[in-house]
């Protein structure tokens, strides 16, 4: 929590020191940067990998970059990728089998060669996306080993919002702008005029060591109060909101409500907000083997509720209509989630708004859900 003895200043100019740290200790630094004509997460060693003087202009079904008037290294907020394809890869080996002398089989799990990632620049949101996917993973009555042990070894390192998208609405979520625990480090940058600096948080004992290798000053109240404004500020730019009070069972009651066919006119089942969301889980897997059936593996790769064959089994499609499949995700991320993990599946993040080809905002959709609910209660009355 910011305030504590412990919150410090880093100098724009001492941040390499955090990615050298970060490297000397053995992990493999993820962060945010430009390529594509976009803001991507990739590997970033330098601070002149970071997306300096880059922002986004976000909207429904609209992404593009555009320079910032500054020099902010976070100046942005989601671009398409979330850190779940570093945990929950999009195709992962699961195990292979070996045809030996005399008809036996040698079978081995596939083994994680990867060394654990510093994830540097984890927005709020998506700190509350890996808690959910821990849900869904690390149960501890089946949990996923490859899930797992990346995220076990893995380092988060926060950079709270200093401002939001036109598709944020973590608000209503709860879920941001600022991280209020669960990380290792958290940093707020500030810019005013010449001053550059970072303020930041340690949150874990890792978080604490890893301050402790990098050079920095005691935060003063000025500091204190500068972070503060910082995400107050992309508090206050958040438009977009949806009520969540009541939505688990406003969904469960209006399961025919005609919205469903309006949304299918509209859908395309590309599955993009699927893939662009930082908690969908859907996967399938396969098996493949060489011609001469001597080697075989099998493969987990990323689905989506919004194909066809996802839902399918002896004799069709459980979900064969578009409205069926826009329905299931929508009521599964905010209320059939709660009553499976305790937890809505969404954080409020807009990258579902953002990267729809047709610009379908679900907090637009839940507004017109209850108000054709109330509609019909004022027609009946």
């Amino acid at each position: 929590m910011i305030g504590t003895d412990q919150t410090s200043v880093i100098e724009r100019e001492d941040l390499q020191s955090l990615f050298d740290v970060v490297i000397a200790r053995g992990y493999v630094p993820v962060g945010p940067t430009v390529r594509d004509g976009a803001i991507v997460f990739d590997e970033v060693c330098r601070v002149e990998d970071l997306p300096g003087g880059w922002t986004e202009d976000q909207d429904a079904g609209s992404y593009r970059l555009k320079r910032r008037h500054d020099t902010a290294l976070f100046g942005y907020n989601n671009g398409p990728h979330s850190w779940k394809k570093y945990l929950f890869p999009p195709r992962a080996k699961l195990w292979e089998a070996v045809k030996t002398e005399n008809n036996g089989l040698t079978v081995r799990e596939a083994e994680d060669t990867k060394r654990p990632f510093a994830f540097i620049g984890v927005r709020s949101c998506d700190l509350h996306a890996l808690q959910v996917q821990d849900a869904v993973f690390m149960n501890p009555k089946h949990p996923d080993p490859l899930y797992a042990g990346r995220r076990g070894k893995a380092l988060v390192i926060v950079v709270n919002c200093g401002q939001a998208a036109k598709t944020c609405f973590c608000t209503s979520m709860n879920t941001g702008p600022r991280a209020e625990g669960g990380y290792d480090l958290a940093l707020t940058e500030i810019l005013d005029g010449d001053d550059h600096y970072f303020i930041a948080e340690p949150g874990s004992p890792d978080g604490y060591s890893l301050l402790a290798g990098i050079p920095h000053r005691e935060a003063d109240s000025a500091d204190v109060l500068a972070a503060q404004e910082c995400t107050k500020r992309a508090a206050e730019q958040i438009g977009r909101k949806i009520e969540i009070s009541d939505v688990k069972d406003l969904l469960y009651r209006n399961y025919d409500n005609e919205r469903w066919d309006a949304l299918e006119r509209r859908c395309l089942t590309c599955a993009n907000c699927t893939m662009a969301c930082p908690t969908c889980f859907c996967s399938k897997v396969e098996d493949v083997t060489d011609l001469t059936g001597g080697h075989a593996e099998r493969w987990r790769e990323w689905d989506s509720c919004f194909t066809m064959d996802f839902s399918y089994i002896h004799g069709g499609s459980v979900r064969p209509t578009t409205r069926s499949r826009y329905r299931q995700w929508l009521i599964h991320k905010l209320a059939t989630w709660l009553d499976q993990f305790g937890m809505s599946g969404c954080v409020g993040c807009g990258r579902c708004i953002t990267w729809c080809p047709v610009g379908i905002d679900l907090t637009e959709e839940v507004r017109l859900i209850r108000a054709s609910e109330k509609d019909k209660e004022a027609d009946d009355g």
